[in-house]
């Protein structure tokens, strides 16, 4: 039996009515740009991460970059990230000509080491972005150096440290709705969240060109508006987003009790953590063979993410040597399905084919 790693379909199927109902009225209403359900959508969000504001941008990445604008990154300043995680966290940084300053993660959450952070910051460090990687949060108790800290959520919609979800922790939280994640758009769209009135005022002035009043220009910010189809859709969609959780809770807690006793290092859910489980990633040291099993055998899977950022070729001009735990989950992770509506018998499957390359 094949497995996707991601199936959107049934998701789409279920709540089909609803999202072609509130984009028919964007139809009707023909204001694509901002507007109220940007606004409806913003409201929601921002009760929903438990903070003052969301500003609604056009993606996560945008997300990540005006927050750092927002707060003066720059030519000479550092930005403190993971030395594992998606591009962007470290891509944002060098955009603003800005230096980003890797620190090496902790393999028992792929999350930054706080004790790393403390070696790295100097008088240059200009904001310290932790990664909330896979769906649970890092140790934000570890972080307070009087420092501004950029939460990148991106993949932690729902998430929650000490009971507080993420987005609500750091000075300015960062999310991305695109289509795989579990709170997905139809294409590009991000939010930033924060407790701050002045952050939040420069943030909805930055996300069009730094302008107030029209064509009025303060600041130069960039063209990071949400588009109020994406706002409408994940309007209709947030309702659902924590029964969606625990559908991928329910499927992690099956996996972790049919993969027991395999050499497979599983996802742990830390002290005072929820995760949402945005993916299940298991850690072998023959990754690439049980993929490429899992692969024949119809299973979806995935590596996320084979390199880490230092080794990246755009970052050579950093020489920033080695980070062996970073490396580590670089060449040993790999995803499989966790969506909410899978069956047991499609897990029962993806288990058993881990079972067999693992033998």
């Amino acid at each position: 039996m094949a497995v996707p790693l991601l199936d959107l379909k049934l998701q789409y199927a279920a709540i089909r009515d609803e999202v072609l109902r509130a984009t028919n009225e964007v139809y009707d209403s023909q204001h694509f740009i901002l507007g109220k359900k940007v606004d409806d959508f913003e409201r929601d969000f921002a009760k929903y991460c438990q903070t003052k504001h969301c500003i609604a941008v056009s993606s996560g990445t945008d997300a990540l970059l005006v927050a750092l604008m927002v707060l003066g990154v720059g030519p000479g300043d550092e930005v403190i990230v993971p030395a594992y995680s998606f591009f962007a966290t470290a891509g944002v940084v060098a955009r603003l000509n800005a230096t980003p300053v890797f620190v090496d993660i902790d393999l028992s959450d792929y999350n930054i080491d706080p004790a790393q952070i403390r070696k790295a910051i100097t008088k240059k460090t200009k904001a310290i972005m932790p990664v909330h990687l896979y769906g649970q949060c890092a140790d934000m108790s570890k972080m307070d150096f009087g420092i501004p800290i950029v939460e990148d959520a991106a993949q932690a919609v729902g998430a929650e440290f000490n009971g507080k979800p993420a987005g609500s922790i750091g000075a300015i939280g960062c999310f991305s709705f695109f289509p795989s994640k579990n709170l997905g758009a139809f294409g590009d769209a991000g939010a930033v969240t924060t407790n701050d009135d002045a952050l939040a005022e420069k943030l909805v002035d930055f996300r069009v060109h730094g302008m107030r009043p029209k064509y009025f220009h303060k600041y130069v910010g960039g063209n990071f508006r949400i588009d109020a189809l994406q706002a409408a859709i994940l309007h209709i969609k947030l309702p659902h987003l924590d029964a969606w959780h625990e559908g991928r809770r329910r499927n992690a807690a099956v996996y972790s009790e049919l993969l027991r006793g395999t050499n497979a290092i599983l996802p742990a859910e830390l002290p005072n953590r929820k995760h949402i489980f945005n993916q299940y990633v298991i850690r072998v040291p023959n990754r690439d063979r049980v993929m490429a099993h899992l692969k024949a055998a119809g299973i979806g899977c995935e590596i996320y993410y084979p390199k880490t950022l230092p080794q990246q070729e755009c970052f050579a001009y950093l020489k920033p040597g080695r980070f062996p735990n970073s490396e580590i989950a670089a060449n040993e992770t790999l995803a499989i399905p966790v969506y909410p509506e899978l069956t047991r018998a499609q897990i029962e499957e993806v288990v058993r084919e881990i079972r067999k390359a693992l033998a």
